[in-house]
Formats: C-alpha cells, sequence, structure tokens
C-alpha cells in the first residue's frame, strides 16, 4: 500500500501526461476505489492545481491551468532540461539573469541527492548568438552530462566520435579519440566539447551530438589554459575561421555608392560610416578574402576598395571566374 503523499504525486503525474483521464483508468492504474480518486482530487484542488471533474457515464478529470501556481512535479529529464536553461539564460542579456540564478538556486536546494550530484558536475560556457542563428542538434542529457562529468573529474576521456563529410547522408565512424577534457559550450542551438587532443597534440572543438563517451574514464591530467585563456572568445574565433584572436581573419574597407541607411540593415557586425548622400565606408570581416569580396558583391553598386591589396587581388579573382561561366 503506497502512503497518500506518494499517490498525489503519482496521480498528479498521471494528469499531467494527457489531457482527459476516465476516472475508472486512474482508479485501475492506482489500484485504489474510485471514491479515494475523488478524495485524492479533492485533496490536489486544495493545494491550488485546477482539475476539471467531467460527466458523462465514466466521469473523468482533466489538469487545467489555474490562476495561481501550485507546487510543481517534474521527472530527472525534465529537471535536467529546466536545470540547463536556467543556466542559459544566465547570459542572455535579456534582464532575466538575476532570476535564473535565483531560480537555479532554488531548484537544487530541493532536487534530490542523485540529481543534485549529477546538475553540479553539468556546467558550460554559454555563446550568445544572433536571432535567426540557432539551428538544432539535440544532444541526450546523459551525454552531457557524460562530458561534464569528465571535465570535472579532470579526467582523460576515450570516446567514438562521427564525422560528417560534405554529402554524406550520415556520420562516418572514426578511430576512437583519446582527450583531456577542458570545457563544455553551447552556440546557435549545438553542444560542442573543446578537449586537447591527445593524439595530435592540439586542441580541438567536437560536436558533442556526434560524441559516444566510452567508460571508464583514464587517468587524471592537468589542465591546461585554452589559447587566449577565454573559451569563450577562443570558441568564437575558431567559427570565424581565425586561429587564435576573436576577429575575422580577414578584414577590408570599401566605398559603396550606397546610402549608409540602405547598407546599415545588412551591415551585420560591420562597421558604416556616412559620407553623403550617395556613399558610405564599410569596414567588415569574412574567413576569406574571396568569400569577403564575393559578401561585398551582393550591394549591387560600385565598389571601390580602400584596402588592403589582397581583397582588390580577390575581387580581381572572382571577375575572372565570373567571365568564364557569362561565356559559357
Amino acid at each position: 500500500m503506497t502512503s497518500t503523499t506518494s499517490r498525489l504525486l503519482l496521480l498528479l503525474s498521471l494528469l499531467q501526461t494527457r489531457r482527459d483521464w476516465p476516472g475508472a483508468l486512474l482508479a485501475d492504474r492506482l489500484e485504489i476505489s474510485h471514491r479515494t480518486v475523488r478524495r485524492d482530487v479533492d485533496r490536489l484542488r486544495e493545494m491550488g492545481y485546477s482539475i476539471h471533474a467531467m460527466k458523462g457515464p465514466d466521469g473523468g478529470y482533466r489538469l487545467d491551468a489555474g490562476t495561481d501556481l501550485p507546487p510543481l512535479l517534474f521527472d530527472d529529464d525534465q529537471v535536467i532540461a529546466l536545470t540547463v536553461a536556467l543556466q542559459a539564460a544566465t547570459v542572455t542579456g535579456a534582464g532575466i539573469e538575476e532570476a535564473a540564478v535565483r531560480a537555479l538556486t532554488t531548484m537544487r536546494q530541493v532536487m534530490p541527492a542523485r540529481l543534485r550530484h549529477r546538475l553540479d558536475a553539468l556546467t558550460f560556457t554559454t555563446i550568445p548568438t544572433r536571432a535567426g542563428d540557432a539551428v538544432t542538434d539535440p544532444v541526450s542529457p546523459a551525454v552531457l552530462i557524460a562530458l561534464s562529468t569528465a571535465i570535472r573529474a579532470r579526467e582523460v576521456l576515450r570516446f567514438d566520435y562521427a564525422s560528417r563529410q560534405p554529402g554524406d547522408t550520415d556520420p562516418t565512424p572514426t578511430p576512437p579519440r583519446r582527450v583531456e577534457p577542458h570545457h563544455l559550450v553551447t552556440s546557435r542551438g549545438r553542444w560542442y566539447l573543446v578537449a586537447w587532443d591527445l593524439d595530435r597534440g592540439d586542441w580541438r572543438i567536437f560536436r558533442a551530438d556526434r560524441v559516444a563517451p566510452r567508460t571508464p574514464t583514464g587517468p587524471r591530467f592537468t589542465p591546461r589554459e585554452v589559447p587566449g585563456r577565454n573559451v569563450r572568445d577562443y570558441v568564437s574565433a575558431r567559427f570565424t575561421g581565425s586561429e587564435r584572436a576573436n576577429s575575422w581573419p580577414c578584414r577590408g574597407t570599401v566605398i559603396l555608392g550606397l546610402p549608409a541607411t540602405a547598407v546599415l540593415p545588412f551591415a551585420g557586425d560591420g562597421i558604416v560610416k556616412d559620407l553623403g548622400p550617395d556613399r558610405c565606408r564599410y569596414e567588415v570581416g569574412s574567413w576569406s578574402w574571396v568569400a569577403l569580396a564575393a559578401s561585398l558583391g551582393r550591394f549591387d553598386t560600385t565598389i571601390e576598395v580602400v584596402g588592403p591589396p589582397e581583397l582588390s587581388a580577390a575581387f580581381g579573382h572572382l571577375a575572372e571566374r565570373y567571365a568564364v561561366t557569362a561565356s559559357e
């Protein structure tokens, strides 16, 4: 026989899993009488839950939204999801950082010891992105906790890694990797492991959704400093194609035959300076000179290169390529 508290929690969990529950089905699932179901529903109502009783031959119950926030019930995966979301919210810049920290502290105080231990290991760095940049590549909570635990314990991590080549529809398995895991990072809807690759003797950034950790972990290691001593700047730099500095490896300046107001909406992280009603100066970067020249062509106007010479050469290279294409 389960206690009244345990039975109420189970009843609440069932009501949360589907919209409508016939009374007879609830009684069968809880192995109690219809009368006990009614009494337990009344107890939940007294706690603040809005439970609607449905009429009909069988009767039933529905958990509705109420006017006040009652005590909530979450399973383990939901608690992990909420914790991850709250940690990420502390750096959003949306003005909710303090509230997120307080909510995270409150959740930690009331969660079971088994979950508290797992979530204490789950620490990560969030790199904010612009709206529209996010993609979705889900990672199981078990993988995130395994990676974060190895980072916290400073233990060598072994894992299988599925790399993806251009045009491949399925990841290609590679030999097991051995790394010293240092940081877990989330950006653009993806999770990344920043680690020192023992076989290659260099820093690597791995997509966490392609990582399959192996057990047991290896020996302990002494942590290294990521280039620049700032993991957020280092990963951001790698995303832009730079090896070390958090800036584009190729950066140039042009004068466009357009007013600044026409360029600003499409300037991204570039710098626009007004030069009059029909001209503006535009400084911007990209991962290669050819890519930078090609991106400037989208403005469909006259372009005067201020510098550097590499940008002028890239325009010449594109002109030759486009001329061949146009003559075919």
